[in-house]
């Protein structure tokens, strides 16, 4: 039987043997590895048989859902051998357009020169970008005794933008009545990588924060200052290791960190899938996409109060023309799954993430059918 991995090269051997499928939630550290012994007729739900082995790179935050899907996958499909490494958005787009492997995930839709560079790789055909995760950005924070933080997006912007220095600013403490902020100075911490979470967050800071933060939505991150840190685990490290802290990452992997209450309207909106699920029922397709693709631009400013707009939509990527039938078959058959029912609801019970909603699934479905 095959065997379905995570990133393993880049986990010490101790951690691979630790990880089985009771322990998908959640594990961002380098990568981690799934198995199963569950036989079955390794049909895929398209009908197609899987065999072979299929390579993907990218999104660390989609690591525990992941490591989700790959086990499902390899249950149904035992001849199939799924490999994930979750190096980060920026470095799976670069792998997938290289050809190195067959899907990327990732936390940002391919941006217009990826597409046309796209084109080459896909063989005639078009990259397309299938939205399959989505999930709370959580800021989190590092600060003893302070359980319940309140910030407005204006607020968040100064302070990652290093305008505001010390917990007991005047401006924290007017949306915090009752809570005791210590005079602890604030380290920022940010992703060293290029990542579509970064992507995603400096997008929020840059569409709520009402002009308090002066830079456009990037992958890079494009302030001075801070601590930058790889990947997701690194920020969540980094956060973890020094009194003060705040950062931004899956709310998936940050759970033993604070979160941020975030000001909506009148609200403060905490990080839960519930939340985000609000938030993505105001996202609108992106303009100028090829036939297939399903790119989202999230609303920052969302009319309910109880949406929580600091979340990531993060997407599979894929070729709907592949040279070998083998890999088109493969790509298309574990898309299907990730996508699925069975496959969203894998992926909320080990990441908690929002499942994706029957509409949105019946356009993949039909996006898929255009991989050949």
């Amino acid at each position: 039987m095959k065997r379905s991995t995570l990133g393993r090269a880049a986990i010490p051997a101790a951690i691979v043997l630790s990880l089985g499928l009771s322990s998908c939630a959640a594990n961002e550290g380098g990568a981690g590895s799934t198995s199963t012994d569950t036989a079955s007729s390794g049909a895929s739900s398209t009908g197609a048989e899987l065999t072979g082995t299929l390579n993907g790179a990218g999104s660390s935050a989609q690591q525990a859902a992941q490591q989700a899907w790959i086990a499902g996958i390899t249950a149904s499909s035992p001849d199939l051998q799924v490999n994930y490494d979750p190096q980060g958005s920026g470095a799976g787009r670069t792998q997938f357009l290289s050809g190195a492997v067959q899907f990327a995930g990732s936390d940002a839709y391919l941006k217009a020169e990826e597409l046309t560079q796209a084109q080459t790789r896909c063989k005639g055909g078009s990259a397309i970008d299938i939205p399959n995760y989505v999930s709370p950005i959580a800021i989190a924070y590092n600060l003893e005794g302070v359980e319940d933080l309140k910030l407005s997006p204006q607020v968040i912007a100064q302070i990652f933008d290093g305008k505001i220095t010390t917990w007991n600013d005047p401006a924290i403490t007017a949306l915090n009545s009752g809570v005791t902020l210590p005079s602890t100075a604030i380290n920022t911490v940010h992703r060293a990588d290029e990542s579509g979470t970064t992507q995603n967050f400096t997008d929020y800071l840059a569409k709520a924060s009402g002009g308090a933060w002066s830079y456009p939505a990037a992958q890079k991150w494009p302030a001075s200052g801070g601590e930058a840190a790889q990947g997701t685990s690194g920020v969540v490290a980094a956060i973890k290791a020094t009194a003060g802290s705040i950062g931004y990452a899956d709310e998936s992997q940050a759970k033993d960190l604070g979160h941020v209450n975030v000001q909506v309207g009148s609200a403060f909106v905490a990080p839960t899938a519930e939340a985000a699920a609000k938030a993505l029922d105001e996202a609108t397709p992106a303009s100028g996409r090829p036939d297939g693709d399903i790119a989202l631009d999230v609303n920052r400013t969302p009319t309910a109060t109880d949406a929580y707009p600091v979340i990531l939509v993060s997407y599979l990527i894929g070729c709907t023309s592949y040279e070998n039938a083998a890999d088109a078959t493969n790509v298309k058959g574990y898309f299907t799954y990730v996508t699925s029912e069975e496959g969203q609801e894998a992926a909320a019970k080990a990441a908690g993430s929002a499942p994706i909603s029957d509409s949105l699934r019946e356009q993949i479905t039909k996006s898929l059918e255009l991989i050949k």
